[in-house]
Formats: C-alpha cells, sequence, structure tokens
C-alpha cells in the first residue's frame, strides 16, 4: 500500500474510533438553552446565581439594567413576586434566586405557565449563601393569569 493510502486509512480509523465518545458527550446529553438575566449592575448576589447557573451547565447572557420590572411584566411574573434579578429562559420568566436544578425541570416538563419565582432573597438560596445558614423557601410555579403553586421546597438547616 502506498504512503498516502496509508495515512488515509489511519486518518479514518481515527475518526471512526472518536465516533463513540463524540456520540456520548454532544449527541446523548442535549444542550441547555441560553438563559437572559435582567439585573441590576451594583447588585452582587445576581452575579452569584449567575455563577450557579454557568456552574450547572448553562450558558448565561446578562443585560444590566436598572430596573428589571418591564422584564418581569413581559415574562408575566407579578411585581409581588419579584426579587432583585429577572431572567428569560425557554420562553419562561424565572424571577428570583431559582436553583438551577428546578429551571432544568422546568425547561423538561414544559408546563403551560409563566414561569418560576423564589419572592425576595432567601437566605442560602443560590447566590445568597452566607455562611451555613439556610432559610426554608419556596419555588413558585407561575401559571399566565399570575396564580401561584409550589413547585419545590427547600428546607431551613
Amino acid at each position: 500500500m502506498k504512503r498516502r493510502n496509508l495515512l488515509s486509512l489511519a486518518a479514518a480509523l481515527a475518526a471512526t474510533a472518536a465516533l463513540p465518545s463524540l456520540a456520548q458527550s454532544s449527541l446523548a446529553k442535549p444542550s441547555l438553552p441560553q438563559v437572559d438575566v435582567y439585573k441590576n449592575p451594583e447588585c452582587g448576589c445576581c452575579g452569584a446565581w449567575v455563577d450557579h447557573l454557568k456552574a450547572s451547565g448553562f450558558v448565561v447572557k446578562v443585560h444590566e439594567t436598572a430596573d428589571t420590572a418591564p422584564v418581569r411584566k413581559r415574562h408575566g411574573i407579578p411585581d409581588a413576586l419579584g426579587s432583585c434579578h429577572t431572567a428569560v429562559v425557554g420562553g419562561y420568566g424565572v424571577e428570583g434566586h431559582v436553583p438551577a436544578a428546578d429551571i432544568k425541570r422546568l425547561l423538561l416538563e414544559k408546563p403551560s405557565a409563566a414561569g418560576l419565582s423564589v419572592p425576595g432573597m432567601p437566605v442560602g438560596s443560590p447566590g445568597m449563601e452566607v455562611g451555613s445558614r439556610k432559610d426554608a423557601y419556596q419555588v413558585l410555579l407561575v401559571d399566565k393569569a399570575g396564580r401561584t403553586r409550589v413547585f419545590s421546597s427547600y428546607a431551613k438547616s
């Protein structure tokens, strides 16, 4: 066999050998949609929540704004459920320090809803870690009429 044919054969074999690992890494695991986060540029806890999302596999685009209320309203999250930042992912509004696992569950289940909210800024929620203290809090599913039900609960520790 000529040298050029041997090199072509070796390259083809190497490419074929890489297929199983390629299939496992990129084809077996669907990528997560981008999360657009609207936050005040001065807020440190919002940046920590963004870091939490990135560490959980999300691609995040941050939009600095002094007022997140218009984004919250546009995505059906009532002001009474507000927090310090608003995100949009997969057509849903996500308000406050919602854990990435709950966002992934939302995207998997695809309920007919406006989105999720963790009202206020509970200590121990993602981005609000202060020492070992964790307050109890709930993640609320917000329907398109602004009504809520508990999506998940986190205990005090």
